[in-house]
């Protein structure tokens, strides 16, 4: 039994180094090394002073630079330019060559295949050289730019890709970035809604307070909480208002019925259970709510097309529960939904600028999102 946790101890740390770019390096190097093994038996045979242990060390040792190919791709080329010479060996030009291009680019690539075909030429004039790669140079040629030509170009077409998936995966950042921040306003301007109404009764009843009290030592204290509670206000206004369009309406467990209505309308038939406890939730709670809910329904609508949605809005204890599901599709849309992906991400502020936590799943056949917030409420 005890063998069990180490092996899966094992696993894990295999997985975590399988995942970084090192083990592809060690891999493109073993791979590189398994091809030019198939010339060892050639290469013992040819006048090199070589037997086959001390060429498969050499090969080896070539190999092995190919773990450079990130950080110093110049240098297994050099290497391949050397082995190429000495024991005609084109193997480890091919590794070298994509290797340039995957990590350094298209200029770098051109470089380099200027570079493997120049020298290339020169060896062509060496002795031994047109007995073994054509009689003329065009033959020459005809094995040598191919080779060079298709694997820098592989490497191209590599690296072009990395940039579209790097590029891909900031728009992604950028969005949610966004989301979050929207999110964020739209918090605040509910606040200021909902407190500055608050901050202007408390004003006005200072202030009624305080000529009542005319003439009374109180009547200073009600003034100066008059001023106060204005302050506040004023301050509110500066710190949200002035930094968006302005406050719209925030709609709160009575808008429910609403985002029913319109979702039964795309087709999608809501079911929605309120009880009575979570009536009494201050509006603040009661617009995060409305925001979760229309933000799943949304994506019910997206991604499960006619399916019942089923919404449920209760206080168990000192946590509000709400809770949105839906059968997952048996067939996935034809068309792709349209979406940014940021939706969770803003549910996700949402709730936690409140203190509660967002959690999103599949479970038994549908896919469920469920927010736990203070209820706020006395119990």
């Amino acid at each position: 039994m005890d063998r069990i946790p180490a092996l899966c101890a094992l696993r894990r740390r295999v997985d975590r180094w399988a995942g970084q770019p090192r083990a592809m390096d060690v891999v493109a190097a073993c791979s590189a090394f398994g091809l030019m093994l198939l010339d060892v038996p050639g290469l013992a045979r040819a006048d090199n002073s070589l037997t086959g242990v001390t060429a498969t060390l050499v090969l080896a040792a070539g190999a092995a630079t190919l773990a450079l190919r990130r950080r110093a791709p110049w240098v297994p080329l050099l290497v391949a330019l050397g082995l190429m010479g000495w024991l005609h060996e084109l193997t480890m030009v091919q590794f070298a060559l994509y290797s340039l291009g995957r990590f350094r680019g298209r200029r770098a690539a051109v470089l380099a295949t200027l570079l493997y075909v120049g020298t290339a030429y020169a060896y062509f004039h060496l002795p031994g050289w047109p007995a073994r790669h054509g009689a003329t140079l065009s033959d020459f040629l005809s094995l040598v730019v191919p080779i060079g030509v298709l694997a820098a170009g592989v490497g191209i077409a590599a690296y072009r890709q990395d940039l579209v998936r790097a590029l891909e995966a900031q728009r992604r950042a950028a969005a949610t970035r966004q989301a979050v921040q929207e999110e964020r306003i739209s918090v605040g301007r509910d606040v200021h809604d909902l407190v500055g109404r608050e901050l202007t009764v408390l004003a006005v009843r200072a202030e009624v307070l305080a000529v009542r009290a005319r003439g009374e030592a109180h009547q200073k204290d009600f003034e100066e909480l008059a001023d106060t509670a204005r302050r506040a206000h004023h301050m509110l206004n500066e710190t949200i208002v002035r930094r968006g369009d302005g406050p719209g309406a925030t709609p709160g467990l009575e808008g429910l019925a609403d985002l029913a209505r319109e979702s039964e309308r795309m087709g999608s038939p809501v079911d929605v259970r309120i009880t009575e406890a979570a009536k009494a939730l201050s509006p603040l709670r009661q617009t995060a709510v409305h925001r979760v809910v229309r933000e799943c329904l949304t994506n019910a609508a997206k991604h499960a097309p006619g399916l019942p949605v089923t919404v449920t809005v209760a206080v168990e204890g000192p946590r509000l529960r709400v809770e949105v599901r839906n059968p997952l599709p048996k067939n996935p849309p034809e068309k792709a939904p349209v979406s940014t992906g940021t939706g969770l991400f803003s549910m996700e502020e949402r709730v936690t600028s409140m203190g509660g936590t967002l959690r999103a799943r599949r479970e038994d056949g549908a896919y469920v999102v469920t927010a736990l917030l203070p209820s706020g409420l006395d119990r």
